[in-house]
This record gives structure tokens, C-alpha cells and sequence, in this order.
């Protein structure tokens, strides 16, 4: 068995993104609706409309 650690280690680092944001399909208004509004929560730190934006992007083959 190993010893407990009896000092105060430093947390770890995670990344925020853990993947690229998506990008808007072509020719499609719903997707760069979208895409301008996930710009517009970024510039403000709305993370969850940027994160709801990425998830409704991901699904555009779906339909959205």
C-alpha cells in the first residue's frame, strides 16, 4: 500500500473546450443564426447559450 499524501498538492488543470466548436452548415439560417448568437454569448461569458448553441449545431443533421 501506498502512504496518504500529508501536504497540500497543487489542483489540476483541465482545458474548458474539451472540442472544437461546430461549424454552421452552408446555406442554412437556423445554423448561422446559430453560430451569430454563440458569438454574441462568448463576448459576454454566457458559456451555457454557447454550450446550448454547440449542441443544437452538432445536431443539425437531425434537423434543429
Amino acid at each position: 500500500m501506498t502512504e496518504p499524501t500529508r501536504y497540500s498538492t497543487p489542483p489540476a488543470e483541465l482545458s474548458l473546450l474539451a472540442e472544437p466548436d461546430p461549424v454552421p452548415a452552408e446555406n442554412c439560417a437556423g445554423c448561422n443564426e446559430l453560430s451569430a448568437v454563440r458569438d454574441r454569448a462568448r463576448v459576454v461569458g454566457d458559456m451555457t447559450t454557447v454550450s446550448d448553441c454547440n449542441v443544437l449545431l452538432r445536431r443539425h443533421p437531425q434537423g434543429h
